[in-house]
């Protein structure tokens, strides 16, 4: 079984969220979004894929291929009660893939920290085709100057009318925003976590 860890009420609305490609599920972004959304009353379930357990051991594997990551995510919305009861998704690799099994495990909702539209520098290799069908209501919190996929960018994508993009000011793909932007870390990173438990709120009780 996936090992996973929990933060906030267990009786709150539950979202399931993946780390990205190079850092664990304890991260300091990922741990503030989890603080935050407990904080908000969320109940916050965190996991992490066989690639990320096997660095913690010493070993350095490149992330694992896309049917082992779908095939985690499908074993944790399951430990979880099922699609229908939890939000799902995670930053950049770990939302993607949760994009990915979204409508098949019939999710209450998603939600994307910084989705890695394409490769930075490569815009001709885009991960949007299954985008434009997406039925799960979704929320992808990107950054303006987010090198895989700026608002720019993202403006001529044919997404999914489920899908609601929330662009976090001057944000990097962490969505930090640079020092001479008058905003500060923090504060981004708590707009997105304010529109996350907006969103998650706005569900209802399932699909």
């Amino acid at each position: 079984m996936t090992p996973r860890r929990i933060d906030g009420p267990q009786d709150g609305a539950k979202i399931v969220l993946a780390h990205g490609a190079g850092a664990p599920m304890d991260s300091p972004f990922l741990e503030h979004f989890a603080r935050a959304l407990a904080a908000r009353g969320l109940c916050v379930v965190r996991f992490e894929f066989p690639y990320m357990r096997a660095r913690r051991e010493g070993r350095r594997p490149p992330p694992d291929r896309e049917p082992v990551l779908l095939a985690c995510w499908r074993e944790v919305i399951a430990a979880e009660g099922g699609g229908g009861r939890v939000v799902i998704g995670g930053k950049s690799l770990g939302g993607r893939m949760a994009s990915r099994v979204a409508d098949e495990v019939g999710a209450r909702g998603l939600v994307c920290l910084g989705y890695p539209f394409h490769p930075p520098g490569k815009p001709e290799r885009l991960r949007v085709s299954h985008l434009a069908g997406l039925r799960t209501p979704a929320l992808i919190l990107q950054g303006t100057r987010d090198p895989f996929g700026n608002r720019e960018e993202v403006a001529a994508y044919a997404l999914s009318a489920a899908i609601r993009v929330h662009w976090i000011e001057d944000g990097d793909h962490s969505l930090k925003p640079r020092a001479s932007s008058g905003r500060s870390e923090p504060q981004n990173l708590d707009e997105a976590a304010a529109a996350i438990a907006a969103f998650v709120g706005g569900l209802g009780g399932g699909r």
